[in-house]
């Protein structure tokens, strides 16, 4: 069995000792040079591991300070379920509510932008057809938590009334709702959820370290035609938020 690299090794203890309360929410660590020190490693295996434990939430890093056992957050349950699909409301709100949170979101929307080949892919259509595309900043009490970018073929929506999908009388309402207003039912869609590392820009709008683990999930719907009618890359990072999918069971 392959040896666990340092950095793993370290992480690991770094963590019991929090465990064990020898460090509580709001203490600094002790230096670098200090953890190396004391485990017989250089500090470069030391930043790793503190590295490691600031993308799962368990230390913080403060510029100029130090790195800091965080406080316990409390993480936002996000449920993933068409059964959740409702037409005078919205789930993240719903959900919200339920922990005793105000859910909103920030929107900007851009029409007739070339889709780029992975989006031209996933909607079927051809690279560089045009697409509505929209970018959303999910909040929890005026904090983001959660954000979205979704692709609409603009041949689908164009000279109807939900073109825009934050705007006209069907604004934000969800791909569903809209689309059933244009006579295209939405049958089911398709997630595929898996762990990576934050971007610089993703960090910086979700108020998270660069390289935190994030779940990035692409969701595409469907219309009961076979045609992809919308697609997105959902981002939630893993110390702010737990994804829950609820599956539907019908009666045989």
């Amino acid at each position: 069995m392959p040896e666990q690299p340092p950095y793993l090794r370290i992480a690991d203890e770094l963590r019991r000792r929090i465990a064990e309360h020898e460090w509580t929410p709001g203490d600094r660590l002790p230096s670098r040079a200090q953890l190396a020190q004391e485990s017989g490693v250089g500090e470069n295996v030391i930043r790793r591991a503190q590295e490691l434990l600031i993308s799962q939430g368990v230390l913080e890093g403060h510029a100029g300070s130090g790195t800091y056992v965080a406080a316990p957050r409390q993480r936002v349950r996000m449920v993933r379920s068409s059964a959740r699909e409702r037409p005078d409301s919205s789930p993240f709100r719903a959900d919200m509510k339920a922990l005793g949170k105000l859910g909103d979101w920030e929107s900007r929307t851009e029409a007739k932008v070339p889709a780029p080949a992975e989006i031209a892919s996933r909607l079927g259509i051809d690279e560089g057809n045009l697409c509505v595309r929209t970018v959303y900043e999910f909040l929890a009490d005026g904090k983001p938590v959660q954000l979205s970018s979704s692709w609409e073929p603009y041949d689908l929506t164009a000279g109807t009334l939900v073109v825009l999908p934050e705007g006209g009388p069907h604004a934000g309402v969800g791909v569903v709702n809209r689309m059933a207003a244009i006579g295209i039912t939405v049958s089911h869609a398709v997630e595929q959820p898996e762990p990576r590392q934050a971007n610089a820009e993703e960090a910086s709008l979700l108020g998270i370290q660069k390289g935190s683990l994030v779940t990035h999930i692409r969701r595409t719907y469907y219309s009961d035609q076979g045609r992809p009618v919308e697609t997105a890359d959902i981002i939630a990072p893993a110390a702010l938020c737990e994804i829950v999918y609820e599956i539907p069971i019908s009666r045989l």
